[in-house]
């Protein structure tokens, strides 16, 4: 199959097993397919599905992420010794984990191509993330709380697993439980590599963004932890936007 012939066949398969998608409009160009494909597994309940779905989505969203990119740790250079500063897409990076910016529900963002990390990490790891985080849950029985980390596969994305941590949302001036929060975070998700014996972590900018922590403060907490918690596991700190660059370049090195 070319990647087209994978994308319609998971569009078609998406919307037969979804009767008020069934009479969705296939779009004739690549990019409102590719629109359309995001928005349908982004919509989907973690519920059962076929290998022969799994088997095609797999090989389409590999070749997805191969087409963008991947980033091996190896390739990059530390501003700390164990430390790293690296801007772009974390579902590109292939490294022993990274780190999920989750909400309290933990099974992924339900809202059609939103630009969350949420939402982008259970898009190229593919359907059977969702469906592990909702076995996760489904034996917890309560909503996650914040400051602490689950570990699954990674499934389709370059690196080994995921780290899922919900953070503080701030409610207009951070308190001093939102800080303890956060750093509480960063040290369950380097706790729970190395007690799965993950040689290399990637944060994102937890909390900061829909959670509304903000940027600088958020950083610091961040630094400040991972320095105090680390032990030999490689850490990097992983930035998508320009000023978050800035701030993270300010404190390392």
């Amino acid at each position: 199959m070319t990647q087209a012939e994978r994308r319609i066949f998971l569009i078609k398969k998406l919307t037969a097993e979804a009767p008020p998608y069934s009479g969705l409009p296939l779009p004739a160009d690549e990019a409102g397919q590719k629109k359309l494909l995001r928005s349908l597994l982004n919509l989907r309940l973690p519920l059962p599905i076929g290998e022969d779905f799994l088997a095609v989505q797999d090989a389409y969203l590999r070749e997805e992420t191969a087409r963008k990119g991947v980033t091996d740790i190896d390739d990059l250079t530390p501003v700390e010794p164990g430390l790293y500063l690296w801007q772009g897409d974390i579902t590109t990076l292939k490294c022993g984990a990274i780190v999920n910016a989750a909400n309290s529900g933990m099974t992924g963002c339900y809202v059609p191509c939103h630009g969350c990390i949420d939402n982008a990490i259970h898009t190229y790891a593919g359907v059977q993330l969702r469906l592990a985080c909702a076995a996760l849950m489904e034996r917890q029985g309560h909503e996650e709380p914040a400051g602490q980390a689950k570990l699954t596969p990674a499934y389709n994305l370059p690196c080994d697993f995921v780290l899922h941590t919900v953070g503080p949302i701030v409610y207009g001036r951070v308190t001093q439980r939102d800080r303890e929060l956060l750093a509480s975070c960063y040290r369950a998700c380097l706790e729970l590599a190395q007690q799965n014996g993950i040689g290399s972590v990637a944060f994102c900018c937890i909390s900061t963004g829909e959670f509304h922590f903000p940027n600088e403060e958020a950083a610091k907490i961040a630094v400040e932890t991972v320095r105090q918690t680390r032990g030999d596991t490689e850490v990097i700190f992983n930035v998508f936007k320009t000023v978050d660059y800035e701030i993270y370049r300010g404190l390392l090195g």
